[in-house]
Parts: structure tokens; C-alpha cells; sequence
């Protein structure tokens, strides 16, 4: 897997070639600049002070790039976070139903349009529907979003197979591997639900900052350039970019294999190590991530996107990221019992 000739060709490849993350082509390229500003600027008290043909654009985009209607019905399997947040997402661009376990949580999103558990403070569009019903959130919906643990992903999908219709594209939001098999979960999608277009979205995504309205971005990779064009819509808002790539499988590796190096760098905070040592923990790490993600399919240029060095930095370096946060408290001393015990997904 380490192989030094592997490793001179992604490097190679990274530095002639860059990223392959393609954005959703917008009438102005230089849209999304605008919305910046209008989030940055024009929601302090600057505002009160700026006038010109620049602020003025800024709000007209703002308004223009909050969503776009569409009419795919999706169904988001998953109450936590991360799922949550994307199914707020969506809701800018159509309803979504979404399914939870938890009776508690759907009554709140479907009374208070809140998950205080997992997102304290924000607020859900009231598009947002929940129920308990896995049925009812998969039957006669066009997509349907897996927020779903990795190691409970595959269970769900079975579950679910009496009820989505044929070929309906299914995106997973997870970013791990099945311990028994160590498959990926489009993989997983394959094997469950062969024939239904199987994608990943992911990327650099805390999820209490884009409830918090932040501006982000992410990349939705699926083979089937066609579908993947249709679904960036669904996903993509004013403040939330989303990008499209062709490679499922460097995309899905770069989500679960940083999460080792935010553990790592995690470690060394927590032990005072130092910013030299965190630099270099993030620069070999993504060296590692590189070769051992071409060692398994993906292609070099995805680790330098998104998927890759954005994903990398945003977990080894947030307070909010949960491995890093892992790292940093065995680094202290405490066990991962006691960590894991504490944490919400």
C-alpha cells in the first residue's frame, strides 16, 4: 500500500491537476463572493454604513440564492446532528420527511421545529416533517438520504427495501466503514439495494455552524453525471456550496480516514504538544490518506478538494469535531469509555 511510486504519482498528480470538485454552475460566477459579503458584512453593524451597487447586489443575491424550488420528494433517514442539519438543508429546496427512532424528537421537530438534544438553539424550517414511521418516510419518495451511523447503516437499509420504489437514488451522509466487512457505504447501498444509484455527500460540515447560517461546502459524488447534476440542486443553498465528483470512492475515504489524523492531532493538543506538531500531524496525515486512498481506488486529485484537505483541517482543528475532541480528551488521560459515553451523534 505504501509504495514510494504510488506516492510520487498521487503527488504528481496533485500538484498538475488539483481538485476535482466541480461547483454547480450559477448565471454570475461570482455569486457566491456576494452572499459572503452579505453574510459577513451585512450582519453587523457595518451594514448600517455600506451603500452602493455592491451592497445592493449582495442583498438581490441573497435573496436570490437562499434555494431553489424543486419537486423531489425526499425522504432522510436519521435524527441526529449531522441529518437534522441536512434535512434543514434540503428544506430550503423542498419538503423532506424525516425518520427518527425517537418519539420524543419527532414531536419536537413536528411541534417546536427544534432537535434541542443535538442542535441546541436552532431552529427547523417548518417543511420539516418527522414521524416513527420508517415506511412512511421511504414509500413514494424520489430520494432518499441516509443519516444513518455506519454501523447501523446496513440494518436500516433492510429495513427499508419492502418500501423504496425502483431505481430512487439513495445518498449516504455517513463517514465511516462497517466494522464486520469494512465496505463503504455505497458499497453497502450496492450490495442491499442493487440498482438504485447509490452517492455520498460529504465534506468540510460542522453542523451546529451551518444551522448557525455560516457559510460551507461540500461535495456530492456519485458515478451517474447526470443524476449527480440533479441532486447538487437539492442540496445546494446561498450558504451551503455544494460541488460534484465523479469519484464515490476517494470522496468516501477521505471522510472516514481523517477522522484517524483529528484523533492523532486531537492527541497531541490535549498533551500540549503544540501548533509545529499539529501541522505536521495534518501534513503527513493527508500524505498517508492520499496513498493509502489511491492504494484502494480513488483517484489522488479528491484528497486535494473538499472531500480530502477540507474535511482533514475542519476536524483537526474545530473544537466542535468529535474526534478531534476524542483525541484531545485521551490525550488528557481519560479513558475512551468515558469519553464516548458523553458524546451525542
Amino acid at each position: 500500500v505504501y509504495n514510494n511510486s504510488t506516492a510520487s504519482t498521487s503527488a504528481s498528480a496533485l500538484t498538475q491537476q488539483g481538485s476535482l470538485d466541480r461547483p454547480l454552475r450559477l448565471s454570475r460566477p461570482s455569486c457566491s463572493d456576494y452572499v459572503s459579503l452579505y453574510h459577513g458584512v451585512f450582519n453587523s453593524p457595518v451594514c448600517l454604513t455600506m451603500t452602493g451597487s455592491v451592497a445592493n447586489r449582495a442583498r438581490r443575491l441573497h435573496k436570490k440564492n437562499q434555494g431553489v424550488t424543486m419537486n423531489l420528494k425526499t425522504g432522510l433517514l436519521g435524527g441526529g446532528s449531522w441529518g437534522t442539519t441536512v434535512a434543514a438543508l434540503i428544506a430550503k429546496n423542498t419538503p423532506v420527511t424525516m425518520w427518527a427512532r425517537d418519539q420524543a424528537t419527532v414531536e419536537e421537530i413536528n411541534t417546536q421545529h427544534s432537535n434541542a438534544k443535538y442542535l441546541p438553539d436552532a431552529v427547523l424550517p417548518e417543511n420539516v416533517r418527522a414521524t416513527t414511521d420508517i415506511e412512511e418516510s421511504v414509500a413514494g419518495m424520489d430520494v432518499i438520504v441516509m443519516g444513518i451511523p455506519s454501523q447501523s447503516f446496513r440494518g436500516v437499509l433492510e429495513q427499508i427495501k419492502p418500501h423504496i420504489r425502483p431505481w430512487v437514488p439513495v445518498i449516504s451522509l455517513s463517514k465511516g466503514l462497517e466494522l464486520s466487512t469494512r465496505k463503504r457505504m455505497t458499497e453497502i447501498i450496492n450490495e442491499v439495494l442493487p440498482g438504485h444509484p447509490a452517492g455520498v455527500l460529504t465534506g468540510p460540515n460542522l453542523a451546529r455552524e451551518i444551522m448557525s447560517g455560516y457559510a460551507a461546502a461540500s461535495v456530492i459524488a456519485m458515478e451517474d453525471d447526470v443524476i449527480v447534476k440533479e441532486l447538487q440542486k437539492l442540496f445546494h443553498s446561498g450558504l451551503f456550496r455544494v460541488y460534484t465528483n465523479h469519484d464515490v470512492i476517494g470522496s468516501e475515504l477521505g471522510g472516514v480516514l481523517k477522522n484517524i489524523i483529528a484523533i492523532a492531532t486531537g492527541m497531541g493538543d490535549g498533551q500540549g504538544a503544540g501548533d509545529n506538531t499539529r501541522s505536521a500531524v495534518i501534513t503527513r496525515g493527508l500524505a498517508e490518506i492520499t496513498r493509502l486512498g489511491v492504494a484502494m481506488g480513488g483517484e489522488p486529485q479528491t484528497f486535494a478538494g473538499l472531500a480530502g484537505t477540507g474535511d482533514l483541517i475542519a476536524t483537526c482543528t474545530s473544537p466542535q469535531s468529535r474526534n478531534r475532541t476524542v483525541g484531545y480528551e485521551l490525550g488528557k488521560g481519560r479513558t475512551i469509555r468515558e469519553i464516548v459515553d458523553e458524546m451525542f451523534m
